[in-house]
């Protein structure tokens, strides 16, 4: 009898317990598995996402490949670099159609477009070389606008190592425009020696330190 009382105590008591956590219990399982289902749900949005921006990068990048761009694909091009800023903002693609979108306009003589489009990203990026590359750019577009002091400041910013010899020629060649030859001089010298360093071809380089009429322009 003693073992029944027992049995019947225990089975009252977990009926009590019952009563009193089952409700939370069951709502912290639902919560638990709307957990794991929205991440999955998240993880499978992610990917999509990434999927799009992939495609999406691929065929602006095959667009702006061609040689020539008839309207209607042009207007296709600047369609995929709308969808990737406003779709896949603050991604890797959405940076490299900005600088797509700054080719496209130049090479559709829209200047203006293509400088908007270089301060656009410079303002938006965190990634170091992409910016680097978009003041790079920026300053070649306004020294051919005839800003050469423009040009100048917008170089006056940190450069990722990667791009210093660009910067160095560039900076000779905006230099040279303000009519400071010896400051150019010392630019491209810099350039062809890091060129040399760095094993890399320097196009023109050797040429530019010639026109100066350098003396020692050889290193």
């Amino acid at each position: 009898m003693a073992e029944l009382r027992t049995e019947e105590e225990q089975l009252e008591a977990i009926k009590r317990w019952w009563k009193e956590n089952g409700t939370s219990l069951i709502a912290g399982v639902v919560i638990a598995i709307a957990g794991v289902l929205g991440w999955n749900a998240w993880q499978d949005y992610q990917a999509n996402q990434a999927e799009a921006a992939s495609l999406r990068y691929q065929e602006l990048l095959a667009l702006a490949g061609q040689q020539t761009l008839e309207e209607d694909a042009l207007a296709r091009a600047q369609q995929l670099v709308g969808e990737l800023a406003d779709e896949h903002g603050n991604t890797l693609y959405a940076d490299l159609a900005a600088l797509i979108q700054a080719r496209l306009s130049i090479a559709d003589g829209d200047r203006e477009s293509a400088m908007t489009a270089l301060e656009a990203l410079i303002a938006s990026t965190d990634r170091d070389y992409l910016k680097g590359l978009a003041h790079l750019r920026l300053a070649r577009l306004q020294l051919a606008a005839g800003e050469a002091e423009t040009a100048l400041a917008t170089l006056e910013t940190d450069t990722p190592d990667a791009l210093g010899i660009q910067r160095a020629d560039t900076r000779g060649d905006i230099l040279v425009a303000l009519g400071r030859d010896d400051e150019a001089r010392d630019a491209y010298q810099r350039a062809l020696r890091l060129s040399r360093e760095a094993g890399q071809p320097a196009y023109g380089l050797q040429l530019k330190l010639d026109n100066l009429g350098a003396e020692n322009a050889t290193l």
